[in-house]
């Protein structure tokens, strides 16, 4: 079944489901500044706009647009900011 997941008041959004590729999670980011952690290895591809994202040992932002995948490794964390609605898929490996 699906299961919908809320974060920083509400500007994150996403509803969990288990795809082909193994768990994953569809969603909106809306306009702002976000850290997240990761328990396991995580695949973001964005679909709908643009994200800009300072990946693990990284000083320097990265832009990522519709249809760009970034990888981020198991218990890491990672920033990302976005200046409009973004969507995204996630998938868990």
């Amino acid at each position: 079944m699906f299961e919908v997941n809320e974060y920083f008041d509400g500007k994150v959004k996403s509803i969990a489901f288990n795809s082909v590729d193994g768990k994953a999670t569809a969603g909106v980011m809306a306009p702002g500044d976000y850290t997240f952690g990761t328990s396991s290895i995580e695949l973001m591809t964005v679909t709908s706009g643009q994200m800009q994202v300072k990946l693990p040992g990284s000083n320097d932002w990265k832009n990522f647009n519709a249809g760009e995948t970034f990888r981020v490794e198991a218990e890491q964390s990672f920033d990302v900011k976005m200046e409009t609605d973004t969507a995204y898929l996630c998938i868990y490996k």
